[in-house]
């Protein structure tokens, strides 16, 4: 009789303490569509200086997690020709473009301001060297020590497919 009356006690903790709610929402970044990493050539005023190459750069969004602030980084591409890029951009969500921005604090140290000229992200307009469809990026921008040349990057979506890694 005590073991029935133990494990009715036991039972009726066991029922009250489950929780039965739903699972919680796992939502994105408010800049999720512009995120991301972007297999780009490199082009110095207008001329291919990448050798037609592939290079990696990466979009996030900052803390505040905004509609207004991305993160552009190069991780140090262009070194030693040019200051590495690593500044948070204005962008026009809705629009999917980067904002003209004049002499924006690069987050690496010591290294030269940059100013946004003109920047854009297209869905699904491009296609990566394995022929899958995925989106295009371009951004035009200048060094604050080398306002005459104008660097644009510009290219594909990172797909994670195997055949469009480079």
């Amino acid at each position: 009789m005590k073991y029935i009356k133990y494990s009715l006690i036991l039972l009726v903790f066991a029922l009250v303490s489950c929780d039965l709610g739903s699972e919680p929402t796992i939502e994105g970044t408010k800049l999720q569509a512009m995120c991301g990493e972007w297999y780009i050539g490199v082009f110095a005023n207008g001329e291919d200086i990448g050798g037609g190459g592939r290079f990696l750069i990466t979009t996030s969004n900052t803390a505040a997690n905004n509609e207004t602030d991305l993160i552009i980084n190069d991780h140090e591409l262009l070194t030693p020709d040019a200051d590495p890029v690593a500044v948070v951009a204005k962008v026009n969500l809705p629009a999917m473009t980067f904002d003209k921005a004049d002499k924006l604090p690069n987050m690496e140290a010591g290294k030269a301001a940059i100013s946004i000229i003109e920047g854009k992200i297209l869905k699904g307009a491009a296609t990566s060297t394995g022929g899958n469809k995925t989106d295009s990026i371009y951004v035009k921008f200048t060094f604050a020590n080398d306002p005459a040349t104008e660097w644009i990057y510009a290219g594909y979506r990172r797909t994670g497919f195997l055949e469009d890694e480079h």
